[in-house]
């Protein structure tokens, strides 16, 4: 099976500079993949002729006359600039050309135009974005909502860790991925009342073997690898993920200048540069980029505005599994069969999407 993906190669920091050459390198090394790339034909081209792409025939180049920028608000972005590579890349997975789309765009926008254009699989009130951290065990933990979702009642949050654990699920070939509730303590007594209520129904589905709770985990939990899923709201999620990448960063600066100090140091970092060069390879963020848009009837992907070509080839990679392993139909069924079955309640109170389906097409 061929699969299509298409790209906003305008969006980010960087733009085609940046997602260019990591589409061709990506061609380099999936040969089933066909890529689309969105944006200024001319610049496009200019882009290919530098690093000599144009002879692959795998890839497709689309005409889009406006670019979303960082700075550009939602409203900017959904009702004045329809003719954007953002809108267009996103709109060729609506219309079944492509399986999965990849964007280094503002967020905020992405996300906006991705709902208006796709809807939200039936059953699901809102997206989230979900995307992975690195632990312990060399293997990372899926953390969402990162900020989609500011604000979350308790079937938000259940539906949070159903997708997750259908995504996991297809992608890492787990079949009962264990899901933690984020909390500031691990006892049932503790946090406020929208995770209090939320573990009672992740409780409940547990128990009719509909999910694999392992109950509140807390912050180190995430990168101890408690559990392969940690689901929180929106607020705490953005809030985790920008702390821990200012870590990172603090991290690296304070051990490169100690290495650097003095000629001693400098001796002792020769002598470990094949340790501290694998450590440098497994805590680089660029290994983890790529963030799912879960909860739409398409794949849509957000890759990190700032990242270098070699980051932007991994949100590739995440857009490429997810098509290939079917994640959009697994995670529409999880929600059918899970949601309705679970907590008729909650699900009757949620507000119905479209009940329309995209046409996904494979060469």
């Amino acid at each position: 099976m061929t699969i299509k993906i298409s790209i906003d190669c305008m969006g980010g920091d960087h733009g085609p500079s940046v997602t260019i050459p990591a589409a061709l390198s990506f061609l380099r090394r999936e040969p089933d993949t066909e890529l689309v790339l969105v944006g200024l034909e001319d610049v496009i081209r200019d882009e290919l002729k530098k690093h000599k792409g144009f002879d692959d025939p795998r890839l497709k180049i689309v005409h889009a006359s406006e670019v979303v920028t960082m700075d550009d608000s939602i409203e900017v972005a959904l009702r004045r600039k329809k003719d954007s590579s953002m809108r267009v890349a996103i709109n060729l997975v609506k219309q079944g050309e492509v399986n999965a789309c990849v964007s280094a765009g503002n967020t905020g926008a992405l996300m906006a135009v991705s709902r208006y254009l796709l809807k939200t699989i039936h059953g699901v009130d809102r997206p989230a974005i979900c995307t992975l951290i690195p632990n312990q065990k060399d293997r990372p933990t899926y953390m969402l909502d990162l900020g989609a979702n500011v604000d979350c009642e308790p079937q938000h949050l259940q539906q949070f860790a159903l997708m997750g654990s259908a995504l996991v699920a297809a992608t890492e070939g787990r079949a009962k991925p264990t899901v933690g509730l984020l909390n500031v303590g691990e006892e049932d007594i503790k946090g406020n009342e929208v995770v209090k209520q939320t573990a009672a129904l992740l409780r409940v589905d547990h128990e009719k073997g509909l999910i694999n709770f392992y109950g509140n985990v807390e912050g180190n939990d995430i990168f101890q690898g408690t559990t392969d899923i940690v689901v929180c709201d929106g607020f705490v999620g953005n809030v985790v993920l920008k702390a821990s990448e200012g870590l990172g960063r603090f991290v690296k600066s304070a051990l490169t200048s100690e290495l650097k100090s003095n000629w001693l140091n400098i001796l002792g970092a020769m002598l470990a540069r094949g340790g501290l060069k694998s450590f440098s390879k497994r805590m680089n963020p660029s290994r983890y980029n790529g963030a799912s848009l879960l909860g739409l009837r398409g794949l849509v992907f957000k890759s990190h505005g700032g990242t270098c070509s070699y980051g932007f080839e991994w949100a590739l990679r995440r857009a490429y599994d997810a098509a290939k392993y079917d994640v959009l139909s697994r995670i529409s069924a999880t929600i059918a069969d899970l949601i309705p079955q679970a907590h008729p309640e909650a699900a009757s109170e949620a507000p119905v999407a479209d009940a329309g389906t995209v046409q996904q097409k494979t060469a």
